[in-house]
C-alpha cells in the first residue's frame, strides 16, 4: 500500500506512525505514574493508622533503613504531590498527541481524496481495544 502513495502522503503516514508510537509511550508512562501514585496514597493512608511511636523502616536500594514517622509522612506527601503533577502533565501530553494525530489523519484523508478510517483505522492512537482495565 505504501509504495503507491504520493511522497507527501507517505510522509504524513510516517508522521502518523511516529505519533502513534509516541502516544503508546506516553500512555505507558502515565499508567506507571498512576500506579506509583496509588501505591504512595495507599501507604499514606496506612500511615494514618499507625502509632507514631512504631518503629518503621524504608527501603533504600537493597537496605531497610530505620525512619521516623514524621519523615516517612513528609516523604510520602512529597511523593504524592510530585506524582500528581506528573500524571497531570502526562494527561495533557496525551491530549496534545491525540489532537495532533487526529489533525494529521484528517490531512492525510484529504490528501488521498477522503474516505473513512485512514491508515490508523477509525480510532486515534489512544483508542481501540487495547489492554487496559480496572
Amino acid at each position: 500500500m505504501q509504495g503507491n502513495l504520493p511522497p507527501e502522503a507517505q510522509e504524513k503516514l510516517e508522521e502518523l506512525q511516529d505519533l502513534q508510537e509516541t502516544a503508546q509511550q506516553v500512555a505507558a508512562q502515565k499508567n506507571q505514574a498512576e500506579t506509583q501514585l496509588n501505591e504512595a496514597e495507599t501507604a499514606l493512608d496506612e500511615l494514618d493508622d499507625i502509632d507514631e511511636d512504631t518503629t518503621m523502616y524504608r527501603e533504600v536500594g537493597e537496605l531497610l533503613v530505620k525512619t521516623g514517622y514524621d519523615e516517612a509522612q513528609d516523604d510520602l506527601e512529597e511523593k504524592v504531590d510530585s506524582l500528581e503533577i506528573r500524571v497531570e502533565t502526562l494527561e495533557k501530553q496525551e491530549e496534545r498527541v491525540q489532537e495532533q494525530f487526529e489533525s494529521l489523519q484528517s490531512e492525510l484523508q484529504n490528501m488521498l481524496g477522503g474516505g473513512g478510517g485512514g491508515p490508523g483505522g477509525p480510532q486515534g492512537p489512544g483508542m481501540g481495544g487495547g489492554a487496559g482495565g480496572a
